[in-house]
């Protein structure tokens, strides 16, 4: 309930006052001297006041008035104040008002257009007081950003923008952080940015791609190796634990740890201890551990492909990076980025980007990217460089607003009232196969099918999807998919 200050040498006037602004859901303080006034602006919290002009050292002047009203200003700048008088005075009307003064009017007051005033004067107020508060905010969160190591991230969208404040805040811990996204949304760039603004920057960085270590091999790179621990172990050798120690390792693609590898990593995760393959010395390691994952952990817990008691200790804070096609005012800044200055976009080249879904996320934009550059005809880049074309069935982009590293925000309007949508041309190299006339476009997951059912021979792969080899080298980067 919003508090009134009522202020005026006549008690009845008070009352009066009170009684009308009460029944109106308000509460009310009266006092009866600019000396109490102050005192209460100064103790309490006041949403409005309400002031004679006159009180008892003269009667028509309003000099006592006005001196309450510079003093109350000068303590709460932002405070509304309505005066009242019963001997107006137009040019100090005019001089107030002027000085900041919400209201002036004349006694008898009209009840109506009275609490017509306060009641907007108090809801300005509450919202004057709520952007000063966002503004407070947003100037601490622009000087952390701006005092941080930002890793040469590009992006302008508010979903990236919450992402890096969180990482930015949960730096300067030590806690273990699992970092949620899909197969290249820019999970590695955030764990960049943790280890860049932690207290351990100084210190090892080490990286590690769980799904790109052989599993028989697996251990040995985490945790070490003793001479003769293995066939080709010729001499000892440290794992990653031991290079991150007093540091942070980053375990990328954590889901694809086996069950093995995952009882391991609990223990040092909560001890510290470990042995190499082949040893029975115990080791002590102080590692943070940040870990990545684009698989969906709950469901491999709940199927018993994931320790649940593992994924507490690494999932402390989870950091999730939203895909590309939800962070549309992210996408110019990135391709203005990956072009540089050398290149700029057509208009509806700039719609097509951001309608595209973009499954690959940044990985496959800037691959698209460097395939726009080389293919250019000119300066200027085109749907057809980027291998997009407009389709009828979705509806234009337009308000896009993209903010470029080097020349900062730029405003682009869409005019265009066709509806666009844009899809991948085909490829020039697809070869033709007589049962692929109707298949079209091979997703993800057909490829993964056909990688099974052919051992992993990319010949017979692409030739039962009707690629050639070097297409579906392109579509298995594009998914993510390694051989």
């Amino acid at each position: 309930m919003d508090t009134i200050l009522i202020v005026d040498d006549n008690q009845a006037v008070c009352s009066a006052l009170s009684l009308m602004l009460e029944l109106n859901g308000f509460k009310t303080l009266t006092c009866f001297s600019p000396k109490e006034a102050l005192g209460l602006v100064a103790e309490q919290e006041i949403a409005l006041v309400i002031q004679d002009m006159n009180f008892t050292q003269d009667t028509t002047s309003g000099e006592e008035g006005k001196r309450l009203f510079y003093d109350i200003r000068a303590s709460q700048p932002q405070l509304p104040i309505i005066l009242l008088t019963a001997w107006t005075q137009l040019e100090l009307a005019v001089e107030l008002v002027k000085e900041g003064a919400a209201d002036y009017m004349g006694k008898p007051w009209d009840d109506d257009k009275l609490l017509n005033s306060v009641n907007n004067l108090i809801s300005l107020h509450a919202l004057s007081r709520q952007n000063s508060q966002l503004a407070r905010s947003e100037h601490q969160r622009m000087s952390a950003i701006k005092d941080a190591d930002l890793c040469g991230i590009v992006f302008g969208s508010g979903a990236m923008q919450r992402c890096i404040d969180l990482a930015l805040q949960i730096a300067k811990s030590d806690v273990s952080v699992l970092i949620t996204g899909p197969n290249g949304a820019g999970k590695d760039k955030l764990a960049d940015i943790l280890h860049a603004n932690s207290p351990l920057k100084h210190k090892p960085f080490i990286k590690v791609n769980i799904g790109a270590l052989p599993m028989e091999l697996l251990e040995a790179e985490l945790f070490g190796a003793e001479a003769g621990a293995f066939t080709g172990a010729n001499k000892a050798r440290i794992g990653r634990f031991e290079a991150a120690d007093g540091g942070t390792l980053f375990l990328d693609e954590i889901g694809n740890l086996p069950l093995s590898g995952q009882v391991k990593l609990l223990r040092v995760l909560q001890t510290g201890e470990f042995e190499r393959l082949g040893s029975h010395q115990t080791r002590k390691v102080k590692v943070r551990v940040i870990s990545a994952t684009n698989a969906d952990l709950a469901e491999d817990i709940a199927s018993g492909r994931f320790r649940e008691d593992l994924f507490y200790r690494l999932n402390v804070i989870e950091l999730a990076v939203p895909p590309l096609n939800q962070r549309q005012d992210d996408i110019l800044p990135l391709v203005n980025h990956f072009i540089g200055q050398d290149f700029s976009l057509s208009k509806p080249t700039q719609e097509a980007l951001v309608s595209y879904p973009w499954p690959g996320n940044v990985r496959e934009l800037e691959n698209a990217c460097k395939r726009a550059m080389i293919l250019a005809a000119s300066p200027t880049l085109t749907m057809t460089d980027f291998g997009l074309k407009p389709v009828s069935g979705l509806k234009p982009v337009s308000g896009v607003q993209p903010v470029s590293p080097s020349n900062g925000s730029q405003q682009i309007q869409s005019d265009s009232q066709t509806e666009v949508r844009v899809a991948p041309e085909p490829d020039v190299d697809r070869e033709p196969a007589a049962d692929t006339s109707s298949r079209g476009e091979p997703t993800g997951a057909d490829i993964e099918l056909a990688l099974a059912e052919h051992n992993g021979v990319i010949a017979r792969v692409a030739k039962s999807l009707g690629l050639s080899r070097q297409a579906l080298y392109r579509r298995m980067e594009k998914f993510g998919i390694e051989k």
